[in-house]
């Protein structure tokens, strides 16, 4: 049976909105992961097959196939071509699928995968609603009479299906800022003893993550206002505005033995599911069932999880549901203190569940991300 394997990975830190990245193009903050990714590999870029990165609000600057522009901004040769993937908060964990699917079809032997998102250059939403006279300025789904009859006009939005979750799930506010403040305590102990120091490759005067704040505590969190009116969610309990690259290397048997290659871990499983869109962020739930069923696998066969930290509600949801060992899931923080990059941040996750496995000598890590659409999708990598 055909095997994808992954060579490397590597991430750029990941800066706060108006931070250290905050002024890089993102073709050259694609263009640097890139760069640091044949490097470090020693791969002929010129055998690379496609580069496939995730990015969202492709507009403007992240405009014009970004994955192409990177790769032609980091002087790789002009015979790679590039696509451009967007599953929402997912589109680089769906970019680490689509490379996998093309290895495993026997299609490609070597493809690039990851993603890009300068959010501070390029907010969040932008290109959710259309320019005057280019369509509905009131977002992707007003006009639509086909999904007026099947979801109404009731409000679709992440704040929204967040709220939805933790009322559902009967999650307070107390237990979302006690997870949100050990997100924070994770990420810098992290930071403190250097286990972010292999995946990262510094970009200029930046060299390590922005978002971890050392002085918050519970009381800081309490005194925040919610994000909707008689909620509970707070700014302190959701992700972080970012910005961020990250890059693996997905490779068939053929190429690691013509090439030379020393594959760091095989890719064992992926999926993708869908649920529910108005709610939104719950899609992780089915979509892991669906991933353990496939692989006859239980949840406490798998040694390092990360599941995206959206929102504190996602992942409190998921835990009680799934019933997975909180301290093997994203043991060095999460979005609510790394930040989240959208297009970017599904390979950042892969790069340091990588990363962590390897370090903690795990066998199979998980990786799981809740996706606009009401989706989600699953990997579960095997180090080798």
């Amino acid at each position: 049976m055909a095997e994808a394997f992954i060579v490397d990975a590597v991430r750029s830190p990941v800066t706060r909105r108006g931070g250290g990245l905050s002024g890089v193009h993102p073709a050259d903050l694609g263009a640097h992961v890139l760069t640091a990714l044949m490097e470090r590999t020693g791969a002929d870029p010129a055998a690379v097959d496609d580069v496939i990165l995730g990015c969202v609000d492709t507009i403007g600057p992240q405009a014009g196939d970004i994955a192409r522009t990177c790769w032609l901004a980091a002087g790789l040769p002009e015979e790679v071509p590039g696509v451009t993937v967007d599953r929402q908060c997912g589109s680089s964990q769906q970019a680490v699928h689509f490379a996998a699917q093309a290895v495993l079809s026997g299609t490609a032997d070597l493809v690039v995968a990851g993603g890009v998102q300068n959010m501070s250059q390029v907010p969040i939403g932008s290109a959710m609603t259309a320019a005057e006279g280019l369509g509905s300025t009131e977002g992707p789904f007003a006009g639509s009479e086909g999904w007026r009859r099947r979801y109404g006009t009731q409000e679709v939005s992440q704040f929204r299906g967040a709220e939805m979750i933790a009322q559902q799930w009967g999650i307070t506010r107390d237990a979302m800022e006690e997870f949100a403040l050990g997100s924070h305590q994770r990420a810098i102990h992290a930071i403190d003893s250097g286990r972010f120091d292999r995946e990262t490759a510094p970009l200029g005067d930046v060299t390590t993550d922005e978002g971890p704040r050392r002085g918050t505590t519970r009381q800081a969190m309490a005194g925040l206002r919610p994000l909707v009116d008689g909620g509970r969610l707070t700014a302190a309990l959701a992700s972080q505005i970012s910005d961020g690259a990250a890059a693996l290397l997905i490779a068939s048997e053929r190429a690691v033995a013509t090439h030379g290659l020393t594959p760091r871990a095989r890719i064992h499983h992926l999926s993708a599911r869908g649920e529910d869109p108005v709610r939104m962020l719950s899609a992780p739930i089915p979509a892991t069932a669906h991933a353990l069923r496939r692989t006859g696998m239980r949840i406490g066969d798998l040694d390092v999880l990360e599941v995206n930290e959206a929102f504190a509600s996602v992942v409190l949801a998921w835990l009680k549901e799934t019933g997975a060992d909180p301290a093997r899931v994203n043991p060095n923080g999460g979005g609510i203190a790394l930040g989240h990059p959208l297009g970017a941040t599904g390979a950042r996750l892969m790069t340091t569940l990588l990363h962590e496995l390897e370090r903690v000598g795990g066998r199979y890590g998980f990786q799981a991300m809740c996706e606009g659409g009401g989706q989600a999708n699953v990997t579960v990598i095997e180090r080798v």
